[in-house]
């Protein structure tokens, strides 16, 4: 008995050093290159063909120098406004959104850039907490490996903008006709109004709802000077 609690003690130890081998090394590698799929993405395609759908996957990568500057501002203003102060988990927002949903029907959440960013890039969408947790864990990494600049590229790169659309060009492309890089603040301001939920609203198609908050994006864009420093 005693043998057999060794063994699975040595394989459980070196399951775990090759999880973190293999996930710090994909978070340097990703520090690099662009990130050619998300499982989320997967998930996404198999889902379209469980239900019958047509298989719809527009995502090109782009750098952060070829998307206006207009839309990490808006995004940054929508999502996460402390994100150039946290690292990565946002204690106050935490605190301040469990305080608020003990008195609000539609909780709202306190994921910060750095957390979505890593869960869409290493994890699959549940509310488990294996993925609460291995979400803070990948989020530490990133913090430490990557800039700034770099986790609001990637995440401008792979976050899902609408049914079968991931990232800043393609999302410019499908609602806008036009590349990332000529997006104005109106337009920039709608993509942003959207992510909380992209599958429901639509930035092409804008609800009243949409339209409202795409307003208050842009005013909290006016608040931040109209553009964000993100070296």
């Amino acid at each position: 008995m005693k043998e057999k609690l060794k063994k699975i003690t040595r394989f459980l130890f070196k399951l775990m050093l090759w999880f973190l081998g293999l996930s710090i090394f994909s978070v340097i590698v990703f520090r690099f290159i662009p990130v050619p799929i998300t499982p989320l993405m997967l998930i996404r395609c198999s889902e379209q063909l469980i239900d019958g759908k047509d298989l719809k996957l527009k995502k090109d990568w782009v750098s952060i120098e070829k998307i206006a500057p207009t839309l990490p501002l808006a995004v940054f203003c929508s999502e996460d406004q402390n994100f150039l102060n946290h690292n990565g988990i946002d204690f106050e927002s935490i605190e301040k959104a469990l305080k608020d949903n003990k008195k609000r029907k539609i909780k709202r959440g306190a994921s910060t850039i750095s957390q979505q960013t890593a869960k869409n890039l290493f994890l699959w969408p549940s509310r488990s907490y294996l993925r609460k947790g291995l979400e803070v864990y990948f989020t530490v990494l990133i913090e430490f490996f990557w800039s700034k600049e770099r986790i609001m590229e990637v995440y401008l790169n792979i976050i899902e903008m609408g049914n079968g659309v991931y990232g800043a060009e393609a999302a410019a492309q499908e609602f806008f006709k036009k590349p990332a890089s000529k997006l104005n603040k109106s337009e920039s301001a709608l993509i942003a109004a959207v992510l909380p939920n992209p599958r429901k609203f639509n930035a092409g198609k804008p609800s009243a709802y949409t339209k409202k908050r795409q307003a208050w994006v842009m005013r909290q864009m006016d608040l931040w000077g109209g553009k964000l420093e993100l070296n």
